[in-house]
């Protein structure tokens, strides 16, 4: 029942909205869905708690606290960017940059879009996997082009190209996994694209077919990561579509992604025990968080700037799935969560910011503490909390990371302190004078949503200061998941 209107909500928010999201109503419309599928969340969460893993829908859904986790993140954060995108996208519509066809479209493509996700995590098959990411690229890209500027247009179908070739090298690599089970699971070759029933063979899976597959699943699920070198769409979509949007790409469909991988490197590994699988993931790591370090010094755009420390962060967290074991695991899920918390904030302060100066080159945007100090704090906490500074959490996790690296993989560890140094200086020379620098920016005539902002930058703060039992008591049974132990 509860993973039945889990996915309902929001598809059925899609279709009410494709009706009446060009109406005044549609803007809380798609807030009360949204709450609504975080509630659902909520409540298949205490049904996990209370009777473990379950299947349902004749195996094709499967809930563990892998994915449940991600569930629940992802709808929180559905949520409080529903709220954020009222009063955002109504001053898009006085400003002119939209019409009310155009509302209408990012209303029901919003739900569309979460709904997608949610199917996605849920989803036992791994084929319907692959549908569900497809779906989500087919969505967004409606909602990156949404302004239909040529520079929008241009992002969209950057992003549908590259995108789309990724999801195919993905396509691949389910087929070539669906082949190796096939042989194994024999008369139950319908059930050979299921994950529960994959998992449960993986040591009699062909080892050789499966190095294959993960190759083609790793390219084609890590160009919807941004991992490089298949980034180069991520930066275009965030800086050209509507600022929600940003904010749903960066905290929540990279995480999905990342979800799909790490679900194919479970199979993997264990079918060739070797680690092979890891290798890839700290390598493509690694090589993220490098180039995106580097990139981040030539950004002018404001939100070009954190596409770039997203791709940062993808590639920690992928080299933190890679490195394995309990330790690297529990970190790694922690900075999902505080880097999509984190992330989110911050485009929701840079939205408010690029509406009151009319523009998103960071050099036009000054002053904003002088102008309106909610939203100049909102962007300095959060860029701090990005950095990795204390008390947030992202310092939480990037130290369980690096002293975890120092231990197994110490080779790595000049690579990412090196980086991180870069990124920070990189960042905050530009943050900097845009909240305390003399004002530019004419005040805001609206009133901001700023209660997103500051709610996430809490919950960061919190899970860097303290993660209540029940939290760390989750995290640590995904990761011993993921890790097969």
């Amino acid at each position: 029942m509860e993973l039945a209107l889990l996915l309902a909500l929001p598809l059925g928010g899609a279709l009410m909205l494709g009706v009446f999201g060009a109406r005044r109503l549609g803007a809380e419309l798609n807030a009360f869905f949204s709450i609504a599928t975080f509630g659902a969340a909520c409540a298949l969460t205490v049904r996990v708690i209370a009777e473990g893993n379950f299947v349902a829908a004749r195996e094709q859904f499967f809930i563990d606290p892998f994915n449940v986790f991600l569930v629940d993140l992802t709808a929180f954060v559905g949520c409080t960017t529903a709220l954020f995108s009222r009063p955002y996208m109504r001053v898009e519509l006085e400003h002119g940059r939209l019409t009310a066809g155009r509302l209408r479209l990012y209303h029901s493509m919003y739900q569309l879009f979460i709904f997608t996700m949610l199917l996605a995590l849920t989803t036992n098959n791994m084929g319907l996997l692959w549908v569900a990411m497809e779906a989500a690229t087919l969505s967004t890209v409606l909602l990156v082009t949404l302004y239909r500027t040529p520079a929008s247009l241009e992002a969209g179908w950057k992003y549908f190209i590259l995108c789309g070739v990724g999801i195919a090298q993905a396509l691949f690599g389910t087929i070539l996994l669906y082949f190796a089970a096939e042989r194994v699971l024999g008369s139950e070759g319908v059930t050979a694209l299921l994950w529960t029933h994959l998992n449960d063979v993986k040591g009699q899976l062909e080892p050789t077919v499966l190095s294959l597959a993960f190759v083609f699943l790793l390219v084609g699920y890590g160009t919807k990561m941004g991992l490089a070198p298949l980034h180069n769409w991520l930066p275009d979509a965030h800086a050209e579509g509507p600022t929600p949007i940003s904010a749903v790409l960066s905290g929540l469909l990279l995480n999905v992604a990342l979800y799909a991988v790490v679900r194919c490197k479970i199979l993997v590994e264990g079918s060739l025990h070797s680690s092979l699988p890891s290798q890839m993931l700290m390598g493509f790591g690694l090589l993220s968080v490098g180039l995106a370090a580097l990139f981040l010094w030539r950004q002018r755009d404001i939100k070009r700037l954190f596409a770039y420390s997203s791709i940062e962060h993808m590639g920690i967290i992928s080299f933190a799935f890679g490195m394995g074991g309990p330790i690297a695991n529990f970190a790694g899920l922690l900075h999902m969560t505080v880097h999509s918390l984190t992330k989110s904030a911050i485009f929701f302060a840079v939205g408010h910011a690029a509406q009151a100066a009319g523009s998103q080159i960071m050099d036009n945007i000054r002053g904003l503490l002088s102008i309106s100090p909610t939203v100049g704090w909102g962007l300095m906490l959060g860029t701090l909390a990005i950095l990795g500074l204390p008390p947030f959490g992202v310092f939480a996790s990037e130290f369980l990371i690096l002293t975890t690296a120092v231990k197994t993989q110490p080779w790595a560890i000049p690579i990412l302190v090196a980086a991180l140094g870069i990124a920070f200086a990189a960042i905050f020379r530009r943050v900097q004078p845009m909240v305390f620098g003399e004002a530019s920016v004419p005040h805001l005539a609206h009133v901001p949503a700023l209660l997103p902002v500051f709610a996430h930058l809490i919950i960061v703060l919190g899970l860097g200061v303290y993660i209540p039992s029940y939290l760390a008591h989750w995290y640590r049974e995904a990761a011993h998941l993921i890790g097969g132990f």
